[in-house]
């Protein structure tokens, strides 16, 4: 409890339960690193602990302010947080099912950065997005684009 209160403060943020309570959410969510709003009042309620649907947002937004939270809008603007990590990564975001795949690939990365300067860019950040759908699946196979 000690760490969270620590955590919340060095981001200049007042120690309060539900920020602690959703802190611990987030840092829980080993099997699904991605987690909406939703998904965390779901677990408080499951805990049996008191806190709305308006102050899980609040608090959302808060962490993401203090960089505690990085938001993504994947599948059309429907939000997930993840804690912020100090190594870089991207997405693949399964059209089927939802799952969020983190990755990361030193190619893309390097082509990415000659792509930037060769338009006479620094890249500064990014954020690469891929969605998709398992091989030979009923959708992929009715759009015609099934490849071999």
């Amino acid at each position: 409890m000690a760490d969270k209160n620590h955590e919340l403060r060095k981001a200049g943020l007042k120690v309060t339960l539900p920020r602690v309570k959703i802190l611990q959410i987030l840092e829980s969510a080993t099997d699904q690193h991605h987690l909406s709003a939703e998904d965390v009042y779901k677990t408080l309620l499951e805990a049996g602990e008191d806190v709305g649907l308006a102050t899980v947002y609040r608090v959302l937004t808060q962490f993401e302010s203090a960089g505690l939270v990085i938001r993504h809008n994947f599948d059309g603007g429907h939000a997930v947080f993840e804690l912020s990590q100090e190594e870089h990564h991207d997405h693949m975001v399964c059209l089927e099912s939802g799952e969020i795949i983190e990755f990361f690939d030193d190619t893309i990365e390097r082509r990415q950065q000659e792509i930037a300067e060769e338009h006479g860019f620094e890249l500064v950040d990014h954020a690469l997005v891929l969605y998709v759908r398992p091989k030979g699946s009923k959708a992929t196979r009715q759009e015609g684009i099934v490849r071999k």
